[in-house]
């Protein structure tokens, strides 16, 4: 049996674990059901296995080849799930409240081990080492990817690939390209600080309302007016909290926001303008502020040679029209930190199907993946793998 043979007859496990976990969704730091899951399957088919690893969930798993040494390839796939409520009306729909698998991961997870139990039934089939990187807490900063890369994941480790199972895409294709895909993603949240008072004489107090008001227009002149037009970058203010009832002015209001970039330099301009508009809006209506702008990932940059691989292998999996070159995503992924160890690439998968009504965007409460995706995920991870083993063999 083939290895891609053994994907096929590993099709039916690989939903079965995917609605599983899709059921019993675990928020990151806290993937202790899954991590058990997945350690319990891969021991099960031989693996090497170290749990625990970046002092979390994370898992790391080795798997050598039967036709000797050779080059080492990282395989990595996210875990955790989001604090999002379930809206699907499913059999394998969230039984956790307020807790949802809505960016994919659980099937990332279902993937990932499927390639490790095809793989490990056809060892005799190839040389080098596959290490399997079951990742916690992508979706909270500051993330499971630096502290498990921290805690020696990508030792010896030559190259690495990562796939996202990506809803806006139709199943059948694939995406990728080299340089910048995924933007660098900022958090920043801006307290005003005002003088309350009487929702009938406003002149006797520094409206935080209208402050705030003020700085979520103003803050759209940053990417207008501050940042080079060529340059792709978004400014967004996506939630503002203050007062408690009509007739009474606010003494406080709370903005909290992001920022995406692709660029280091302007990354850092946009901190220092944002900053800027803040103190002189504050400081112009008599107002004081706090600031916390917390910089978040960095923005994920595929190695050229391996998008160049991705050109070459995925036809075989997706035919030359499904393989196409990725427009950039301003999404944010911590796999960017295993590539600016070592080289690889992130590929997105497409998971949509408008035919079957699969439409809605990550983190939906109805998020929703066409399962034959994973298939395809699974069988880009082997023939990018084998592919580079075969080019790097030591014979």
């Amino acid at each position: 049996m083939t290895i891609m043979e053994a994907l096929e007859a590993t099709y039916e496990e690989m939903v079965v674990w995917r609605r599983h976990l899709h059921q019993y969704p675990e928020l990151s730091f806290k993937e202790d059901h899954t991590a058990a899951f997945v350690e319990e399957k891969l021991r099960q088919w031989g693996l090497d296995v170290r749990t625990k690893v970046g002092q979390g969930h994370g898992i790391l798993a080795k798997l050598e080849g039967g036709l000797g040494r050779g080059s080492t390839v990282a395989l990595r796939a996210d875990m955790d799930a989001l604090p999002i409520h379930e809206e699907n009306d499913c059999e394998y729909a969230s039984k956790v409240p307020g807790v949802m698998h809505a960016c994919g991961h659980d099937a990332h997870t279902a993937t990932l081990l499927a390639v490790a139990k095809a793989l490990s039934e056809c060892r005799g089939e190839w040389a080098g080492t596959v290490v399997f990187l079951f990742q916690h807490a992508e979706e909270m900063t500051p993330g499971g990817a630096a502290p498990m890369i921290a805690d020696g994941a990508l030792e010896g480790v030559d190259v690495v690939y990562g796939v996202h199972l990506w809803s806006p895409l139709e199943a059948g294709t694939a995406w990728c390209k080299e340089g910048p895909i995924m933007a660098a993603a900022d958090e920043f949240i801006i307290d005003v600080l005002g003088r309350g008072g009487h929702g009938g004489l406003p002149h006797e107090t520094i409206d935080a309302v209208y402050i705030a008001s003020q700085l979520v227009v103003s803050l759209q002149s940053i990417v207008s007016r501050s940042a080079d037009p060529t340059q792709p970058c978004v400014v967004s203010v996506g939630s503002i909290h203050s007062g408690s009832t009509f007739n009474v002015i606010a003494e406080t209001a709370q903005l909290k926001g992001t920022v995406r970039t692709f660029d280091g330099e302007l990354r850092n301009r946009i901190r220092e303008r944002l900053e800027t508009i803040v103190a002189q809006t504050c400081s112009m209506h008599g107002a004081r502020y706090r600031i916390d702008y917390k910089l978040g990932y960095p923005p994920v940059v595929n190695h050229e040679a391996e998008a160049e691989r991705f050109v070459r292998a995925a036809p075989k999996v997706f035919g030359e029209e499904g393989t196409q070159r990725s427009p950039l995503i301003m999404a944010a992924e911590d796999y960017a930190y295993y590539l600016e160890q070592v080289p690889g690439c992130f590929m997105l998968v497409g998971a949509g199907s408008k035919e079957r009504g699969i439409v809605h965007p990550h983190h939906h409460p109805r998020f929703d993946i066409e399962e034959k995706a994973m298939l395809h995920a699974a069988k880009l991870f082997v023939t990018m793998t084998m592919d580079y083993l075969a080019e790097h063999s030591c014979n």
